[in-house]
Formats: structure tokens, C-alpha cells, sequence
């Protein structure tokens, strides 16, 4: 029977319940478990497709097309593993289905409550979550005593009565601030979080304390007594050096030991060596001359808005024995052509609206005529394309009509079919993608492949009537989907290394397996920081 971990959170937000949650199961799985993971989301939107990336961070998208929360890019950075559409709950979902199910009469007349048809509808995502597996973490978003929350703490709490003891356990992250005027750590707020859990109904098993140092003896043992946990299950999560070292850092306190024990598991096995030796590079590659990465797009107030970016780039990095230094460079500003200057290597990333579309053009021409290494991600290959058609076609009013709708020159457009569709979630291309590569190109020796496939999330395509005019003039279409006739990469011959490409690889890079175009990309920035400092 699978066993359940429901991690939880209190005092604030954005303590790092996902990064927990994740390295919580990259643990287990180095046990030989079988573990999965899924993310309760409290909000009423359906899902996280219509937010914007300065409010609650990217958007992450499976191959199945499902538009996420951020933590889902964790779980399978961690786990190696592709979540789905079935790894997200959110409160819009849960309403959503049971609204509908009683506008069909599905309730047979009964008045639908929050108890417990609403829980009842959470739980079953849960089970339907966990067919297959061992264990099953399941992450719930928000803070205790948030009223958004209460239905899925609410269920999780069901969730034991209607299983043995061992069958499930709650393990509550929590902050231990540290006030600098009187040098101290304080427990206080940690404790008030838990008695708040308790209200709910839910007696946490284990601890897991945010500080910005490590807890000393004295501090756990307060923890313990007044939460009435075991001294050993109050574990410490100082700040760490990377989210990769995390892992490391609860394995040593054993934490996987602890949720062994509580859930009457035994280990035939333990291989964490692939981690350790990765988390190891990553300390060697930070020694090394750094490469410097420009980044130029729309939302560089809020990192979080390009994380799944970040992560690849440094996977690359790591790749390459060097780390990453990156500048996020706003194209609305006055200077960015004097940092692009001092870049390795430019990337445009995706994006939606026309804000600072002239300024991407912009960097896209830098890189372009000054031989810098450019990866546009999306918006950022159509940003290309429209930058070599004004530049190299002349066709100067060329642009998408996305940004100009009466434009003579749309390389930019919407397919027919998707004219017709009035909702703006209608007309998306989300998820998993085939891509055909042509032979003798940038993007074939990068992939080693004719045939791959890439998540997508975007609107707008390049207009392949224009095809034949770029190829004429030195930009190929390197990858093409033939199904439905649309360019997926671009390319320039006469170019040290510029890739324009359609999808966001980023979505599919691991530490483990780092995304060959990441790869690939971080070598020639390191290639032409070594010619510019020759």
C-alpha cells in the first residue's frame, strides 16, 4: 500500500516546502522507493496558466500540457521523473469538478459541503496520484491558518483515520527567525505554528525548522518539548550553499531514517553517489573563472519568474566545469547594450505582451553582429526572426502580429485554426511537441538526433511562408514540426553559435541529465570568453 507524506508550512511563506518536499524524495528514491509527488495549490484558479510570472513565479508546463506551479520543476529536478497534469490540485480544480458534478445531479440531491464532498474530491486526487507507488508526497501550498488552505489540511487530516497510522506522515516546515539585536534564535513563532496545526486536527510527526544557521542542542530540545515531538525529529535546514546541497544536509541529520522508521519501511539499498558527485562538481565548479551570462527579458524583477532558466543555465554550467554569473539585463533600460558587451553569451527568454519587445530586437542584433553566443528561448526566436528580416531581408516593417496586428510583413503569426478560437487559453500549444532536425545542422550535432521532442507554451509561430526568403539569406530552419508544418529552430550559418528556437528546453534539463542545448550553449560562452580574452 503506497504511504504518505503531507508536508506542510507555517509562520511564512516561501520558506522552501518544495525544495523540502523534493529533496525529501530524491532520498527516499536513493533507498530504492518508488516516490512521486504532488503539489496542493489553494488558490482559485484553475491552474497557474493565466498568472503573471511577477506575481507568483514561472509557469512550469508538462509534457501533457498541464501550465503549474513552480515546485513541480523541483520535483523533477530531484526525482528525475516527468510529472503530469495528475501531480497538480488546485482549489479552482477541486470547485470547478464538484460544481459541475452537482449541476448534473451527481450528488442525488444532497447539500454539497466543504465536508465532505470538497475533501471528499481532494483525497480522491491524492489515491489517483499515488496508483503505482511507493510513497507519495504530497506538498500543501500556503501557510497554517490560512483559510484558502483549510479543505486540503482539512483532508489530509482524513487521510489517517481512514489508514492505519504507518500507512501516513506529516512533517511541518516552519521558520526559527534569528534576531540579530539579541543574537539569538526564536522558537516561539515555530511553536505557535504547530499548536495552529493542532487546531486543525494534525499532530506533525517531524520538524523541519528554516534558520539561517544551524540549531544549536538547546534549541532543538525547546523545539521538542513544547511541540511534544522527539528530540530527533526536530530537524535543522539552515541556509544552504545551493538547493542541491539540501539532500545532503537532511540526510545527515537522518531525516530518511526518521520517515523509514514512522512509516514501517525497510531499505534494500542505498545509491546517492550520482548526487553527491554532482553536488561535488557543483562546489569544484564555483572555484573556476565564472562564465557571464546575459539574460535579457521582461521580468527580471522577480528571479523566480525565469527559475526552471536559471537552473538549466547552471546545469550546463556544471557540465562544463565552470558556473554561471548571471546578468539579467532589462532591455528598457539605457545600458544594456554596454553589459551585453561584457557577456559570454546572450539569451532572450519567453515572455507574452509587447513590453520591451523592441529592446529584445535590440540585444537579438548585438549578439547577431558582434559574434555573441544567443539562445532565444520562444519569444526570443521570434525576436530573432523578426530582427534578421527588418536587418538582413529588408523588410523593415516586418514584426508579429501579436505586437502589430496590420503589419505587410507578419513572420509572426497565428495558424489559421487558431484564428478561429475566441478564449486566450484556446489558442495555447502546451506540452510535449515532436520536432524533426534537419541533417548538417547546429541543432543535429547539439542533439544527435532527427527526431526529438520539447514542452511548449506559447501563441504565436513563426510564419513559414517566409522560410524560403531566410534560407536564401543564411538562417535555416533547422527543426521543424511536419505534422503541422511550423518551424521549431532556427539557426544562422555564419554564426559562432545563434539558436532561435521555438519550445522551452528548460523544462527538461535535470543536474543529473542537463539539456544538451544548455550544454551546448554554456561551451560556446566559454569558447568566446577564451577567444576575447586572447
Amino acid at each position: 500500500m503506497t504511504r504518505y507524506i503531507f508536508v506542510t508550512g507555517g509562520v511564512v511563506s516561501s520558506l522552501g516546502k518544495g525544495i523540502t518536499a523534493a529533496s525529501i524524495g530524491r532520498l527516499l528514491k536513493a533507498h530504492g522507493l518508488s516516490v512521486t509527488i504532488v503539489k496542493c495549490d489553494p488558490y482559485i484558479n484553475v491552474d497557474a496558466g493565466t498568472m503573471a510570472p511577477l506575481q507568483h513565479g514561472e509557469v512550469f508546463v508538462t509534457d501533457d500540457g498541464a501550465e503549474t506551479d513552480l515546485d513541480l520543476g523541483y520535483y523533477e529536478r530531484f526525482l528525475g521523473l516527468d510529472t503530469s497534469r495528475i501531480n497538480i490540485v488546485t482549489a479552482g480544480q477541486i470547485y470547478q469538478t464538484v460544481i459541475a458534478r452537482e449541476r448534473e445531479g451527481g450528488y442525488l440531491g444532497q447539500t454539497v459541503q466543504v465536508i465532505p464532498h470538497i475533501t471528499n474530491e481532494i483525497k480522491s486526487r491524492f489515491v489517483k496520484a499515488a496508483e503505482g507507488y511507493d510513497i507519495t508526497i504530497v506538498e500543501i501550498g500556503g501557510t497554517v491558518g490560512d483559510i484558502e488552505s483549510l479543505p486540503f489540511l482539512e483532508a489530509a487530516r482524513q487521510m489517517r483515520p481512514d489508514r492505519t497510522r504507518n500507512d501516513v506522515l506529516y512533517l511541518h516546515v516552519t521558520l526559527v527567525p534569528y534576531l540579530n539585536a539579541s543574537d539569538e534564535l526564536k522558537t516561539k513563532p515555530t511553536q505557535h505554528s504547530v499548536n495552529k496545526l493542532r487546531e486543525i486536527g494534525i499532530d506533525p510527526d517531524i520538524i523541519v525548522c528554516r534558520a539561517e544557521k544551524p540549531l544549536a542542542r538547546d534549541i532543538k530540545n525547546k523545539i521538542a518539548l513544547f511541540t511534544s515531538v522527539p528530540r530527533e525529529a526536530v530537524i535543522d535546514a539552515p541556509d544552504a550553499p545551493s538547493i542541491y546541497d539540501v539532500p545532503l544536509i537532511l540526510k545527515k541529520q537522518g531525516l530518511d531514517e526518521q520517515i523509514m522508521m514512522l512509516l514501517r519501511l525497510r531499505s534494500g539499498k542505498w545509491d546517492f553517489d550520482e548526487w553527491a558527485d554532482f553536488v561535488q562538481r557543483l562546489k569544484t565548479a564555483g572555484s573556476a573563472a565564472p562564465v557571464h551570462i546575459a539574460i535579457a527579458g521582461k521580468y527580471t524583477k522577480l528571479k523566480d519568474s525565469y527559475k526552471s532558466l536559471v537552473e538549466a543555465i547552471q546545469h550546463g554550467a556544471i557540465a562544463n566545469g565552470v558556473k554561471a554569473e548571471l546578468d539579467y539585463v532589462d532591455v528598457e533600460g539605457s545600458d544594456f547594450e554596454d553589459r551585453l558587451s561584457k557577456a559570454d553569451g546572450l539569451i532572450v527568454p519567453g515572455g507574452f505582451g509587447d513590453r520591451g519587445i523592441e529592446g529584445k530586437i535590440k540585444a537579438v542584433r548585438y549578439a547577431r553582429e558582434n559574434n555573441l553566443p544567443f539562445l532565444g528561448i520562444c519569444l526570443g526566436m521570434q525576436c530573432a526572426t523578426i530582427e534578421f528580416a527588418r536587418s538582413v531581408l529588408g523588410l523593415k516593417t516586418a514584426h508579429s502580429t501579436e505586437f502589430s496586428p496590420g503589419t505587410k510583413h507578419p513572420v509572426v503569426d497565428l495558424m489559421a485554426a487558431q484564428k478561429a478560437v475566441k478564449g486566450k487559453g484556446g489558442t495555447m500549444r502546451l506540452g510535449a511537441w515532436p520536432c524533426t532536425i534537419k541533417a548538417g545542422t547546429l541543432a543535429h550535432k547539439i542533439y544527435g538526433s532527427s527526431t526529438i521532442s520539447e514542452r511548449h507554451r506559447h501563441r504565436y509561430e513563426f510564419n513559414s511562408k517566409y522560410s524560403s526568403l531566410y534560407e536564401k539569406k543564411g538562417m535555416v530552419v533547422s527543426g521543424m514540426n511536419k505534422k503541422i508544418n511550423l518551424p521549431e529552430m532556427v539557426e544562422i550559418k555564419k554564426h559562432p553559435w545563434f539558436m532561435g528556437v521555438q519550445f522551452h528546453p528548460e523544462f527538461k534539463s535535470r543536474p543529473l541529465m542537463p539539456h544538451p542545448l544548455f550544454f551546448s550553449f554554456v561551451a560556446a560562452a566559454v569558447k568566446n570568453k577564451k577567444k576575447v580574452a586572447a
